[in-house]
């Protein structure tokens, strides 16, 4: 049997199609280029497991004619995974469109102006320079000015083996 170049290509074409609807902002074409991708996973690895052959079921045939069952429990696998995972963007498709009528992931705008500031590394950052209510817990002008309050130290009553 010689090999064909459709299969390869078929494939590529599903992954380049699945991952073009998962850049999508509507939750419909997320899903749709998801179960895309799931799809020609299977096709990936049932090209894996070789040419077909013969049930894998010992005395039913020579070993050398029969299948690799390994990628057929493999897209079993996949087809599972890929069936939970639709399920759950259904449940949040079905609550996006009950919540605001709409299922496209609108722009955040939190996201736009993290995006915009300048790239500072957490190294460079000293929490003296930051507001007050930026600085992390603990910092020394969080912490009271009576010390006393946090020390761990306990008087201990004078007692047996007490020095």
């Amino acid at each position: 049997m010689t090999p064909t170049i459709v299969l390869p290509v078929m494939i590529g074409g599903l992954y380049a199609a699945g991952v073009y609807l998962l850049l999508d902002r509507s939750l419909t074409r997320v899903l749709l280029g998801f179960l895309l991708l799931g799809n020609a996973t299977n096709l990936l690895l049932l090209s894996t497991g070789g040419p077909s052959g013969l049930a894998p079921i010992l005395g039913y045939s020579d070993a050398e004619e029969i299948n690799d069952p390994l990628p057929q429990a493999l897209v079993l696998t996949a087809i599972v995974i890929t069936f939970g995972i639709s399920a759950f963007l259904l449940a949040i498709i079905h609550r996006s469109w009950r919540l605001a009528r709409n299922e496209v992931v609108g722009t955040d705008e939190e996201d736009r102006r993290v995006a915009a500031r300048r790239a500072t590394d957490a190294d460079e950052l000293d929490p003296d320079d930051l507001a007050p209510e930026d600085r992390a817990a603990m910092h020394a002008d969080s912490l009271p000015a009576d010390l006393e309050e946090l020390a761990d130290d306990v008087d201990l009553p004078a007692g047996r083996g007490a020095p």
